[in-house]
């Protein structure tokens, strides 16, 4: 009787895990709905909350950072993006969090970046990695496009080269535009591309 429960038991752990993960994605699954951050800090010296994006139809959230050099080569694709599609009036939110706890990727360093580049999203950070892990990140940089539910509908590589020039699919300007219409994109989930988020560990 014992076993019989514990094998219950095991399998319903099982299909749960199974059920919240994505194909790459330990955490998060397509069309889950995603983690939210309350007052995290900002490049701009002001805190900032999910909430206050709420009147955007899309939300696209890149986790990255500026130790990394991949996530560096692409910090200019994704604010070309976020002046394509975001801006006051834009119907596309766009934020970067950046969680590494090394002195390169402070909140002063985020702040000296966000103005030399005068790049058009906020920069936020997150000393205690806690959004980074909601969202299961892994890379920097990562991409979660999240639609007007805030369903996640794509997560992953920006697009398909570190490349600029060899680039063929841009995922996340796929997703962008397959969100704006209700749709789903083609391309759901891919694997990110670039350095690991440099987590500290859990003490237990």
């Amino acid at each position: 009787m014992r076993l019989t429960i514990l094998l219950a038991a095991i399998i319903t752990c099982l299909a749960h895990l199974t059920a919240i993960a994505g194909e790459f994605n330990e955490v998060l699954s397509i069309g889950q709905v995603a983690p939210a951050w309350e007052k995290l800090p900002g490049s701009d010296g002001n805190p900032h909350s999910t909430s206050e994006l709420k009147e955007k139809q899309v939300l696209v959230v890149s986790f990255t950072c500026l130790s990394c050099p991949t996530a560096m080569d692409y910090e200019a694709r994704f604010d070309a993006l976020s002046k394509q599609y975001g801006g006051p009036d834009g119907k596309v939110g766009f934020v970067a969090i950046c969680v590494n706890q090394i002195a390169p990727d402070r909140l002063d360093k985020l702040t000296q970046r966000a103005k030399q580049q005068k790049l058009s999203f906020p920069y936020l950070y997150d000393e205690s990695q806690k959004i980074a892990r909601d969202f299961g990140a892994t890379f920097t940089p990562e991409y979660f496009v999240l639609d007007r539910d805030r369903k996640v509908v794509y997560m992953g590589a920006l697009d398909d080269s570190t490349d600029a020039e060899k680039v063929t699919r841009r995922y996340v300007e796929e997703a962008i535009n397959a969100a704006l219409k209700g749709e789903t994109p083609e391309v759901k989930e891919t694997i990110g591309r670039g350095c690991r988020v440099r987590y500290a560990r859990e003490r237990k």
